[in-house]
């Protein structure tokens, strides 16, 4: 794996919500001394900034967590959940502006054996599918934080192209403390895909960007 297998810089320079679907299909790939292990991504959520009450940067909020934010476009923002799991965010936008892609989803691709031994589990859809599996799955930890996903070990490249009829939207997941931005169509995924989250029957189906 190298620097020039990653997405460039500029991909990273796109509102959240344009690219969280465009980040499905690339493939997700962390190198690391137990080995590599890589997945497509299959589900994301668009955070859009300080105007998103769902948002860890809302109203501008500016703290040793979100910090990455605020820098260079395609850094990591990790950050930890429950006391016990990881989550991977892509930071990326206008310059000076803090929004963020959380990953979701992965379909496994390569390293499974490695994925199954972190995971403690043979069940393949189960390996990624939610931003904790996911991360335990490649290994991604508080330690990648601020990572440059255009330099490695950790980063982003292309692999599948996933056309706009494939693509279903839905509200965010356990944003309910949002009453602003709550029912924004701003999670993505990849529709019959058995390796997203769970995902309520009535939005399964691919739907239309234009509902943005």
């Amino acid at each position: 794996m190298t620097a020039a297998e990653a997405l460039p810089r500029d991909f990273y320079r796109q509102p959240a919500v344009e690219l969280a679907p465009a980040l499905l299909g690339k493939l997700l790939v962390h190198e690391t001394e137990q080995g590599l292990a890589a997945g497509m991504i299959t589900e994301t959520e668009a955070y859009a900034g300080p105007e998103d009450d769902a948002a860890h940067s809302y109203g501008g909020r500016v703290t040793a967590r979100t910090a990455v934010q605020y820098g260079p476009k395609g850094r990591a923002y990790v950050f930890g959940i429950y006391g016990m799991h990881c989550c991977f965010n892509v930071v990326c936008g206008p310059e000076g502006k803090p929004e963020v892609v959380l990953v979701r989803a992965l379909e496994p691709v390569q390293g499974l054996e490695l994925m199954r031994l972190r995971r403690k589990t043979d069940k393949t859809e189960l390996l990624c599918a939610g931003p904790g599996r996911l991360c335990q799955a490649l290994g991604i930890t508080k330690a990648q934080y601020g990572l440059d996903l255009c330099a490695g070990p950790l980063l982003l490249r292309p692999y599948q192209e996933i056309p706009a009829g494939q693509v279903a939207l839905s509200p965010r997941v356990n944003i309910d403390y949002a009453p602003l931005y709550r029912d924004r169509l701003w999670r993505f995924f990849i529709a019959g895909s058995r390796y997203v989250s769970k995902v309520p029957k009535r939005y399964a189906q691919a739907a239309s960007l234009e509902q943005l």
